[in-house]
């Protein structure tokens, strides 16, 4: 049987990125971040541990860049669905990713990320402390 969840689901059930996506989230990078005008983002997890720890979910945004700064704990593995995008690290060194392409981002870095043309993506976040 291969019918979505109940609403009221224990978290042990099986989740299939085919069924409904959860109400996505809205933000926008924090202006001190931005590069230009902050983008629209729109994030629609899927699956958070109860420690915080790890997220999985969908993410899109708006074209437009901004820093970022990962912290030692923080590590992230995408796979870019639609559109593309551009992480620049530090000492200049840049790489684009579009549909079907996938990629980690380390702890520990720091760089840009551009949205070169609306992007959608799937991500899986680890934050260890």
């Amino acid at each position: 049987m291969n019918s979505p969840p109940r609403e009221n689901s224990p978290v042990s059930s099986v989740i299939h990125f085919a069924d409904p996506a959860p109400a996505a989230v809205e933000d926008r990078p924090a202006v001190g971040r931005a590069i230009g005008v902050p983008p629209r983002r729109l994030t629609a997890e899927r699956y958070a541990a109860e420690d915080g720890a790890l997220s999985i979910g969908d993410w899109s945004c708006e074209p437009g860049a901004w820093r970022i700064a990962f912290h030692p704990g923080r590590h992230e593995f995408f796979q870019v669905i639609s559109g593309r995008l551009r992480i620049i690290d530090t000492k200049g060194v840049a790489r684009e990713f579009g549909p079907g392409d996938a990629g980690i981002i380390p702890a520990g870095f720091t760089g840009t990320f551009e949205v070169l043309e609306r992007v959608s993506k799937r991500y899986v976040m680890l934050d260890r402390a």
